[in-house]
């Protein structure tokens, strides 16, 4: 019998340290090799690790949301047999697990020896607002740590099924979170972009009445409803056609060597809402599509991040997004930029309204595009110039397939 310490590899991208997603392993499980014992977020993705050996899990680095160095010791297995240059004896394991990571185990049996229950901040902080003793409670976590379904389990048998008091159950009914892997990023990149970048915002009204009518023409001669377009590639490809004379906004901003990065090519992201919260998957080279592959290609990368088989190729390198609430679009919104990009175009749901047309009220479907800008890098004239651009495009629906 000996340790292998398996230690957090290198995932690209210059990734320094990465975030525990979740485990797919427990402290005293018995693994094959290539088995995933859980996933790891980068900026970028989440990556699952496959373990290097075969053998029992002694220790794991710590909980989801906690944060692991590069070549820090991740998981610590009991193995039968390993390669001698694989192979690290008791001693050493314990020290680098210890300096490291503080796996579960030990710090669980060491707490328990020295009186103190092993649990989180907040079941700590729930137990002494109820008056609970924690070393009264078993612990299902490794070591004997107290999980919160022990402390729910607990709680509820302490009292007969039910709560003692009102004050009590209501603690009870309060979910605390953690804040962490693709929500933690979120949070983070939204205050960055808030700290760094001064927003520009401008809303323009667009009569899209025509452009609905040609959709629906397109859309009545394709008898698949999967394939069927959304008014989203039809702004995608006005987008395309308007950077070609605004190309300061087709540009990523380098923070490190203070450059601006103009992209010929327009790589187009989509923010999607997913189930883990805001994704930005990418359409790469949309200046070379038609409005079918451009479609297409849409639906596709959209899919992916909200199934969550989106790769990191096609979670990066976009040079302008595009967000839309759908159907939730309200009259008008301030989206907020995705760095490192210098502008974001927001789309509102399209409505029916009276507009005055040569001096007669008509009923023309009605849509806002609200768009954001890094107003240190494009400037309003060109911003509010722009969106006129792609308002004129997109009233008369012809000129978007016109070279």
């Amino acid at each position: 019998m000996s340790e292998y310490i398996f230690k957090l590899p290198d995932l690209g991208e210059g990734t320094v340290e990465s975030e525990i997603g979740e485990w797919n392993v427990k402290v005293g499980d018995r693994i094959a090799e290539d088995a995933v014992v859980g996933t790891m977020m980068t900026d970028k993705a989440a990556v699952e690790l496959n373990s290097p050996v075969s053998g029992t899990v002694l220790s794991l680095a710590g909980e989801p949301g906690d944060m692991i160095p590069v070549g820090a010791p991740l998981v610590v297995f009991e193995t039968d047999d390993v390669p001698m240059a694989q192979a690290v004896n008791a001693t050493e394991a314990e020290a680098a697990a210890t300096s490291h990571a503080k796996p579960a185990t030990r710090a669980a049996a060491q707490a328990r020896h020295n009186g103190r229950a092993i649990t989180s901040p907040a079941i700590r902080r729930r137990a002494k607002e109820a008056g609970i003793d924690l070393s009264a409670i078993p612990g299902s976590g490794g070591g004997g740590r107290i999980l919160k379904k022990d402390f729910e389990q607990f709680l509820k048998s302490r009292h007969g099924g039910k709560t003692a008091t009102p004050a009590v159950a209501a603690r009870a009914r309060t979910e605390e979170i953690k804040i962490i892997g693709l929500r933690r990023i979120i949070a983070e990149r939204m205050a960055e972009t808030n700290r760094e970048v001064p927003h520009f915002s401008y809303v323009e009204e667009v009569d899209v009445t025509e452009l609905e009518a040609l959709r629906q023409h397109l859309n009545s001669k394709n008898a698949d409803p999967v394939g069927r377009m959304t008014l989203l590639p039809f702004i995608g490809l006005a987008l395309v056609h308007a950077l070609k004379e605004f190309p300061q906004c087709n540009t990523t901003h380098d923070k490190e060597r203070n450059v601006l990065l103009r992209h010929m090519a327009v790589h187009l992201g989509i923010a999607t809402q997913t189930p883990e919260g805001l994704k930005v998957p990418v359409v790469k080279n949309a200046h070379d599509r038609t409005i079918v592959d451009l479609s297409q290609e849409i639906r596709r990368v959209s899919e992916a991040a909200r199934s969550g088989t989106a790769n990191k190729d096609e979670l990066s390198g976009s040079t302008i997004t595009i967000t839309s609430l759908g159907k939730l679009g309200g009259i008008a919104s301030t989206p907020i930029i995705n760095l490192p990009e210098v502008a974001i175009i927001g789309v509102n749901k399209a409505v029916e309204r009276p507009v005055v047309i040569d001096g007669q009220v008509a009923v023309r479907l009605m849509m806002n595009l609200s768009s954001s800008f890094d107003h240190r890098f494009v400037d309003g004239y060109d911003a509010a110039a722009m969106i006129q651009r792609i308002r004129d495009l997109l009233e008369h629906p012809a000129t978007l397939f016109m070279e």
